[in-house]
């Protein structure tokens, strides 16, 4: 008889399904590792190619800087013209759509999974992201599962948003709270080229 780590008898069918998930996350963790690497070669251009092989859909002219981590590439869904810092963390767990002329600056965390704490398992809660295009994100910021981020908005630097974001609203602190609401009313800029080796 077979028991899993909480001593809850398993039956045959629940053993092979428990060893077929630990197989693919295994494939997965390699993938994940793979991808760490990526993040190191100095063209943007060289880890776009990588990471559309991964299963990341990126937008004409998009660039992701060096260092990025990820989960689940092949949930991640980024527009045109938009330009991720370096160190970010972009969780696919569940979906992650990052629209066109998006601004996230380095080290943003944005996770689309988070424990449930009354949980006697602590089981994983899902929520999707999504970013809506002209949003601002400032370094440090941390996006947490289920949140919608609306068109044109700014999250301050080290901002912790846990609940949606107007459109071309300024957030920020723990946890983010309107600070203003942005002047730019259409907006239609283009960030431009990114750096080639950064």
């Amino acid at each position: 008889m077979f028991k899993d780590r909480t001593g809850k008898k398993l039956s045959t069918g629940e053993v092979f399904q428990k060893g077929l998930n630990r197989f693919v996350n295994i494939g997965l963790d390699f993938e994940l590792m793979l991808l760490r690497w990526v993040g190191h070669i100095p063209s943007y251009l060289m880890r776009n190619f990588c990471y559309r092989l991964a299963g990341v859909e990126i937008g004409k002219g998009s660039a992701i800087h060096m260092w990025a981590n990820w989960f689940y590439p092949k949930n991640v869904i980024i527009g045109e013209d938009t330009i991720i810092g370096d160190h970010v963390f972009l969780d696919g767990r569940s979906p992650l759509k990052i629209g066109s002329h998006v601004d996230i600056a380095s080290s943003v965390l944005i996770y689309n999974s988070q424990h449930d704490l009354e949980s006697e398992s602590f089981a994983c809660q899902y929520g999707p992201v999504t970013i809506a295009d002209y949003v601002f994100i400032g370094p440090r910021a941390i996006i947490l599962p289920g949140v919608t981020i609306g068109k044109g908005a700014v999250v301050a630097a080290g901002a912790v948003v846990n609940q949606d974001v107007p459109e071309l609203t300024v957030v920020g602190g723990v946890p983010a709270k309107e600070i203003k609401k942005r002047n730019l009313k259409n907006p239609q800029y283009r960030l431009g080229r990114a750096r080639l080796f950064q």
